[in-house]
């Protein structure tokens, strides 16, 4: 494939201006065509001027040749009848991912030879294998909880703290009071979490991140030297992998180890401060492009006709914006702090993925436990 084609997800276009919101492109390539095409998301683009027999189809669809209209009209309707069909999203292939990682680096019967013999790659395997082949015992168990360079039983204890910590977080929660416009007596509640935006922070966060890295590293490879370059970022190779040695990638990089944390504070401290402030901002900016702010929510609570208790529907915006921007930023800056917590205490997968994982697995079993009970509880799965 020569070009990339472009997706941009949804809630990012504007249907008066298709550009402004556009931050955060998935670049794809295309295995079939050479040329590039944007692929928007319908409701975006305003149909009844611009593209009035669009109606129909979930994308409106712009193509850089007619003769790749056909060929990748046969993905949109795959793809339209995948999300029709399955409730699932690719937010579940992502979470199996990340539990497929950790599950491996704890059980992986792989041996590697580390210069002081064979050692399994498994962390729970390796403490087996330790204690059963070193005469001491006490050495052999502590090599396996501090051992470096592969997996031991502290990453995988401070894996299973931070899925715990994050599982307690989202049980925080205020629940205001409402009540039907149309029918006296029938009251309920509006649920606004502390993780009002969920794991859409770190998304973010993380695609500007590998944006800033991409770019850093052609540009390093291409202008080598260049202060400006290095300015953005100097690179070194291990192996097959890069890593930043200087420059912001560095600083937007988390520290390795609590040693490299000791020895150089002044990353530690702009890592948190950038890790902190980017997802609080990320957050704060989502719920105005996503259509989830205090007017948003006044709006979709007036067209159920539905009131809050004790206020008139004009104030309704006024009370929901005491709420709804203080939890998507505090909750954006925990979702930060939690990531920065796991990166430090070095857990399996990093903390962006722990994050994923942790608030991806969260939502579908809370998407279980609704259609168990809508359905009449458990024994249906059986009956």
């Amino acid at each position: 494939s020569c070009f990339p084609y472009i997706l941009f997800p949804l809630h990012l276009i504007s249907p008066t201006s298709c550009f402004p919101y556009i931050l955060f492109p998935l670049h794809l390539i295309s295995p079939t065509s050479c040329f590039p095409y944007i692929l928007y998301p319908l409701h975006l683009v305003s149909h009844t001027s611009c593209f009035p027999y669009m109606s129909y189809f979930p994308y409106v669809l712009f193509f850089s040749s007619a003769k790749s209209c056909f060929r990748h009209l046969k993905f949109v309707v795959i793809n339209s009848l995948y999300q029709s069909i399955f409730h699932f999203s690719i937010s579940l292939f992502i979470a199996t991912n990340i539990c497929e990682t950790i599950v491996w680096k704890a059980f992986s019967p792989a041996t590697i030879n580390t210069g002081k013999g064979t050692e399994f790659e498994g962390a729970v395997i390796a403490l087996f294998h330790l204690l059963a082949t070193r005469t001491d015992k006490v050495r052999g168990l502590r090599e396996a909880f501090y051992r470096q360079n592969l997996p031991n039983l502290m990453n995988l204890m401070a894996t299973v703290a931070v899925f715990l910590i994050v599982i307690y977080f989202q049980g925080f929660r205020v629940d205001l009071p409402i009540k039907s416009a149309r029918y006296r007596g029938q009251y309920s509640s509006y649920p606004i979490k502390l993780f009002y935006t969920s794991n859409i922070p770190i998304i973010l966060q993380s695609a500007l991140v590998s944006n800033i890295y991409f770019l850093s590293q052609i540009l390093s490879s291409k202008f080598a030297g260049n202060i400006f370059v290095n300015l953005i970022g100097t690179w070194a190779e291990s192996g097959y992998q890069r890593y930043p040695i200087g420059g912001l990638c560095y600083y937007m990089s988390p520290p390795e180890t609590i040693g490299h944390i000791i020895t150089d504070p002044i990353h530690a401290i702009i890592y948190i401060i950038f890790m902190l402030g980017s997802c609080a901002f990320l957050s704060k900016t989502w719920i105005d492009v996503s259509g989830s702010s205090a007017k948003d929510v006044a709006r979709q609570l007036r067209d159920q006709q539905m009131l809050m208790r004790g206020h008139r529907e004009k104030s309704m915006v006024h009370e929901l914006n005491r709420y709804i921007p203080t939890a998507a930023a505090f909750g954006g800056l925990c979702i930060g702090a939690l990531s920065v917590l796991a990166d430090f205490l070095g857990a399996i997968g990093s903390g962006t993925g722990i994050l994923l994982a942790v608030t991806i697995i969260y939502q579908y079993f809370e998407i279980f436990v609704k259609e168990q009970s809508e359905m009449g509880g458990m024994s249906t799965l059986f009956f």
